[in-house]
């Protein structure tokens, strides 16, 4: 502990990190500042909580719907520190006490050696004599210090089913209106909240945010890394700009805990990435925490292409005649792995008859095991297409589990969409779902599952549980325990997220599968926002980009839709065995991309040379940066006479070199690079064409300062 301004401060962190927390008595625990290992001049004390709590006992120190300055936030007392490192890894614990209700407090931060972020979770412990009813608890609380907010942007985002990603960056102002608060001596009771409700997690306001300062460059990302509900919200105080990060809420979420004496609550971990350099900076660094957080796999490496035979191709019916020609046509153009998609396990209409997960006989003559051995016999790994977690109505499941094995209100089995959704705090609901999995795995030889989750259950479960809430977050973490033993079991098994395309798209369940599906949009002219706008939630490696080129497109939109996945993993359907062969020859040459370049998207950056991509943008572009090599995608997707602009600022004063590596074999897009500013021009091509362009940009040298 170290004493500067009359302030008890602790200081932690590392070479790319500084934590400072003032503990100074009579005042409440507070982070005085957290950046990117600069030490920041603060000018104000910092008065928001460490920690919020809220029970009905204790309250709020005025009246709001913040999580903000809570009674318990206020007072709770500073009690001790420890820190202590586990590899790379860096730790530490600060422990807080509420006299009055008797709860000890731990705040644990964790960062990893060289990597500008921190993460936090908090456990709280009845010590008392008494119950005590949470109804919610932060991950992280601080003030975003030393910036007025006049200065300062918000980044937010928005998915919803085909339009997943859209962001935004607007001035603080616009959230916050100039109240005058220093005339009223208070701080402001308004906030602007992201909320998400049920077991999407992004289906609506999305866990990543953040806080970028105009005039310094000083940002701040996070995440909520959860997947269920969870809460995030920044407003106005005395002193500046606050943020709270927290799960779920009763306020909410119907989320309500009681802490019998002796027991303890954890809330979901929360990460938040620093940078002096403005929204790129940022973006690096919460990239750069995702890479350190990921289960190690031999995918993270491997980067499979993938085709999978739904998207505008068999729509969920497959059969063996379909299959066998789109098997020999995705081999033909390079991908690793063929996924099976829906409908293997049914006949005519299955949606409400799943849960079994036996193979048609009627789509198969012969079985799915001659299927799967052509796509052995061909090269590449077998996957299927499974939704776990749902069990149709009419399913013959549904009558052989318990009612306690599925998710419950008043006793009764919750159903949505024709299904019922099982509670994986059950011993035989994890007996099934292992079943499953190793039945496929063991007996088919399935290496791949497609992971789909179409359902949301709502605000969850009140069965065996403190409210709704308290059900739908205990059976959110046994989902994840349960992905984590289906690894363990199966260490080589790859696994993609998705739900309903990106419906759960969170560091929750992408910290332990290897790729996410980014959505389930079939028009390719409205994809490329989608992929542009996904490293900001989620690694490029992990991003599963549709790429559907049809035998009916022109030459320039099979090059367009092809190009959209080549800075993610390229997730490849459409009816490649009626192709030409000079159509084949374009997938190919597409696949050969990727797999060049593939090894270096581990460790890339990404960049938005046009500002974040805009629904409706007639220019869309993402960058990514690796070494002294920028690959760089353009899409024009007409609606403008202007050429397109782009910003390379780490490559002004550069020399550099310009290829075309996707397409090659159609005209290229005309431009110029300006070194002075780092500046690239692309021209704008035939108004009545959409079209991409995947560039690679090399640095040849830089001119010394």
């Amino acid at each position: 502990m170290s004493l500067f301004d009359d302030s008890a401060t602790i200081t932690w962190g590392h070479s790319a990190l500084r934590l400072t927390v003032d503990v100074t008595a009579g005042r409440p625990v507070s982070i005085r500042e957290l950046t990117d290992g600069r030490a920041a001049d603060v000018p104000v004390r910092p008065a928001q909580p460490l920690v919020e709590i809220l029970t009905p006992g204790t309250g709020r120190a005025a009246v709001s719907q913040r999580f903000a300055e809570t009674t318990i936030g206020r007072r709770l007392v500073f009690a001790g520190e420890e820190s202590s490192r586990d590899g790379l890894s860096h730790r530490l614990r600060i422990t807080l006490r509420d006299e009055p209700t008797g709860l000890r407090v731990e705040v644990i931060f964790r960062s990893p050696e060289g990597v500008s972020a921190v993460r936090s979770q908090v456990r709280v412990t009845n010590n008392g004599i008494g119950r005590v009813l949470l109804l919610g608890v932060s991950s992280f609380a601080a003030g975003f210090l030393g910036r007025p907010v006049e200065r300062l942007d918000v980044v937010h985002g928005s998915g919803e089913w085909l339009g997943e990603g859209r962001w935004r960056r607007r001035p603080f102002r616009e959230i916050a209106a100039d109240l005058n608060l220093s005339l009223h001596r208070q701080h402001g009771r308004g906030r602007f909240a992201a909320v998400s409700t049920g077991a999407w997690s992004t289906s609506g306001d999305l866990p990543t945010g953040g806080l970028i300062d105009r005039v310094s460059g000083d940002a701040w990302l996070w995440q909520v890394e959860h997947n269920g509900a969870w809460r995030w919200e920044t407003g106005e105080r005395l002193d500046g700009a606050y943020v709270t990060l927290l799960g779920p809420t009763d306020l909410d979420h119907q989320w309500r805990q009681e802490l019998r004496p002796g027991a303890s609550f954890t809330t979901v971990p929360v990460s938040v990435a620093v940078s002096g350099d403005d929204l790129h900076g940022a973006a690096a660094a919460l990239t750069a925490h995702r890479r350190a957080i990921v289960r190690p796999h031999a995918d993270r490496t491997a980067l499979s292409v993938v085709f999978n035979d739904y998207m505008n191709t068999l729509m969920g019916d497959p059969t063996t005649a379909k299959l066998l020609p789109l098997i020999d046509a995705a081999a033909d153009v390079g991908a690793e792995v063929f996924c099976v998609d829906a409908g293997w396990y049914g006949d005519d209409a299955w949606w409400d008859s799943v849960g079994a997960w036996e193979p048609s006989q009627t789509r198969f003559p012969r079985g799915i095991e001659e299927v799967l051995g052509h796509i052995r016999r061909r090269g590449m790994l077998p996957g299927l297409w499974l939704e776990p977690e749902v069990v149709g109505v009419r399913s013959p499941i549904a009558g052989k589990l318990p009612d306690e094995a599925f998710l419950q209100r008043g006793g009764a089995r919750v159903v949505e969409h024709d299904r019922y959704h099982l509670d994986l705090r059950h011993p035989l609901a994890v007996a099934h779902l292992d079943e499953t999995i190793n039945r496929l795995v063991e007996e088919l030889g399935v290496g791949y599952f497609k992971l789909d989750y179409n359902i949301d259950p709502g605000v969850g479960t009140d069965r065996d549980a403190d409210s709704a809430g308290a059900g739908l977050l205990a059976h959110n973490r046994a989902h994840l325990a349960w992905l984590d033993q289906v690894l363990d079991r199966h260490p080589a098994l790859v696994l993609e997220n998705c739900a309903s395309g990106a419906m759960r798209m969170d560091y929750a369940v992408l910290a332990r599968m290897q790729l996410q599906s980014t959505s389930d949009q079939q028009d390719f002219r409205r994809y490329p926002p989608i992929a542009a706008a996904a490293p900001l939630s989620l690694l490029p490696e992990q991003s599963g980009i549709w790429a559907y080129p049809q035998p009916d497109m022109s030459d320039e939109e099979i090059a367009f839709t092809l190009c959209t996945a080549l800075l993610g993993r390229p997730y490849l359907s459409g009816h490649l065995d009626r192709m030409t062969g000079r159509q084949l020859a374009a997938v190919r040459d597409a696949v050969a991309v990727h797999r060049d370049i593939r090894a270096g998207l581990v460790s890339a950056m990404p960049l938005w040379p046009l500002g974040l991509p805009g629904w409706s943008d007639p220019w869309l572009s993402l960058a990514l940066h690796v070494g002294d090599t920028t690959y760089v995608t353009v899409w024009y997707r007409g609606g403008t006479t202007g050429d397109a602009v782009l910003s390379l600022p780490h490559l002004a004063g550069a020399e550099v070199e310009i290829d075309t590596l996707y397409p090659r074999h159609l005209s290229p897009f005309g431009h110029r690079f300006e070194p002075g500013a780092g500046r690239l021009t692309v021209l704008r091509p035939d108004p009545e064409t959409v079209a991409a362009r995947l560039f690679r940009v090399r640095s040849i040298r830089k001119d010394s300062l």
